[in-house]
């Protein structure tokens, strides 16, 4: 039997009612038993400043270490700005990747979803974050990759519409078999 696991879900976009938010939570909706999703947000953390690496770190940057830490796996939702990551989302990334030799990514499994309204289903925003992901050691789910473009038509009004509902399922089941091949290496 597989164990529960709990996955950090990291959401790029900090507007309310996101279309990535809105993905977040339907991954979390659609994710079986044995995957607990747990948004650890990001958009109160202080942009890291190396100055402020001290014996006390800003309280929030302590807090989300510890969460991410936690965590069995990491997913990643995220909208494109100028054909990247949002601000917001680096800004985690970098915060958790310090101090040096005490990154709280290394070895997390990982997967990253990109959500766009146009048709390309935020592609940029998506190879860049897995450019840094590399870096930071979270070896990062390769297929099936997950551009949701046109996001403003996922949702009809029985909730997200049934063809991305499928593919969201055998992403989840896709991932969780990655969380268990990773974590057993």
């Amino acid at each position: 039997m597989t164990s529960v696991r709990t996955v950090g879900a990291l959401v790029g976009s900090l507007r309310r009612n996101s279309y990535s938010g809105r993905i977040a939570q339907a991954l979390a909706d659609l994710a079986a038993p044995a995957l607990r999703f747990d948004t650890v947000e990001i958009g109160d953390l202080p942009l890291y400043n190396q100055d402020l690496e001290t014996d006390t770190p800003p309280p929030a940057w302590v807090a989300f270490r510890q969460r991410i830490r936690a965590v069995d796996a990491v997913l990643f939702v995220t909208p494109e700005y100028n054909r990247s990551v949002p601000g917001g989302l680096k800004n985690a990334l970098d915060v958790g990747s310090r101090p040096s030799g005490q990154s709280v990514w290394d070895g997390k499994p990982g997967a990253v979803v990109s959500v766009s309204p146009g048709a390309l289903g935020a592609f940029g925003a998506n190879h860049h974050l897995r450019q840094a992901l590399v870096y930071l050691n979270v070896p990062t789910m390769q297929q099936p990759e997950a551009y949701l473009g046109g996001a403003a038509k996922l949702w009809d009004g029985g909730g997200l519409v049934s063809d991305r509902r499928e593919f969201l399922q055998r992403f989840l089941t896709s991932f969780g078999a990655w969380i268990e091949a990773t974590r057993r290496r």
